[in-house]
């Protein structure tokens, strides 16, 4: 483990001396990830009046890669993608959710999140967070066909949400529906079929008057 666990959760209660080393790292990881789920994002959820958590919005997308690879534009491995958009938003234990429309506070994201990146799966033995790390790493990078599918999966569902939402997101203020469209258009980059739907979405919200013309 490195420096920066003091203060990990797993510290409020430590584990039993009697538990293997590696393992405990590998636990004291999951002890701590258990943070996602107080992490919350802009989005409104379409089952409850309240916004999602990173969490929920991890687990959504594993099932949106599940349901939808077949719309792929290029062969994908459903198993790795899947990991992917598991691990992409851990680091927002540390370094919080950006909302997509914040260009403020998104000059900074990459910055803390990389910092966030060291400190998180520093925590794991070295060879299990060197593995995580690099599926975070190939998540941002989108040079993959599975890192753009994956991408694409994180547009896509929470234009789904805001559009169940009437708006959602699209209407914060200064937001317009070209600039939903310029900031989702990375969906093509992993399916033009997902890409298209997602156009006649945002087209008709602002038909709707939800998202600013």
């Amino acid at each position: 483990m490195t420096s920066s666990d003091a203060g990990l959760l797993a510290d409020q209660n430590p584990l039993p001396s009697g538990v293997d080393s590696r393992l405990r790292e590998h636990l004291t990881f999951l002890i701590e990830v258990d943070q996602l789920k107080t992490v919350l994002r802009a989005s409104p959820l379409a089952a409850a009046d309240r916004r999602e958590n990173d969490a929920e919005h991890s687990w959504h997308l594993a099932l949106m890669v599940l349901t939808l690879a077949e719309y792929a534009d290029e062969p994908i491995d459903v198993g790795h993608t899947m990991k992917l958009v598991v691990v992409h938003d851990l680091v927002e234990i540390y370094a919080g959710d950006t909302p997509i429309y914040d260009t403020e506070l998104g000059e900074s994201q990459q910055e803390r999140e990389e910092a966030a990146a060291d400190r998180l799966f520093g925590i794991l033995p070295e060879d299990a967070g060197r593995a995580l790390r690099a599926l975070w790493d190939e998540f941002e990078a989108r040079k993959t066909p599975e890192a753009r599918f994956a991408k694409a999966m994180d547009r896509l569902q929470p234009l789904l949400l805001n559009w169940m939402a009437k708006g959602g997101t699209w209407r914060t203020p200064g937001v317009t529906a070209e600039a939903v469209r310029g900031r989702k258009a990375v969906i093509g980059e992993g399916s033009t079929k997902l890409w298209e739907a997602a156009l006649e979405l945002i087209d008709e919200g602002e038909r709707r008057g939800w998202a600013r013309s």
